[in-house]
């Protein structure tokens, strides 16, 4: 299974995700959050919010208890870079 190992905010709403299988990828949040709803990413929308985030059990969290899986990040990232184990 893959996780989530690292995570570091690199610009407004953006983040620079790296997984246990050695990709790395860029989460646009501002897209993301764009065609998205519900309570849960309501604070997200804040870019000082959205930068709380944190990896817990290799999964991307924030404070307000929404985690999204590696499996799912790696569906919504723009790869920059990809050397699979």
């Amino acid at each position: 299974m893959i996780k989530l190992i690292d995570v570091k905010t690199t610009a407004h709403q953006q983040l620079e995700l790296t997984f246990s299988d050695h990709s790395h990828g860029v989460l646009h949040g501002a897209h993301y959050l764009a065609s998205r709803q519900g309570p849960l990413l309501e604070a997200l929308r804040d870019p000082t919010y959205f930068a709380r985030c944190f990896i817990d059990a290799g999964a991307l969290c924030w404070p307000n208890g929404l985690e999204l899986s590696a499996a799912r990040l790696q569906e919504l990232v723009d790869s920059t870079a990809s050397t699979t184990a």
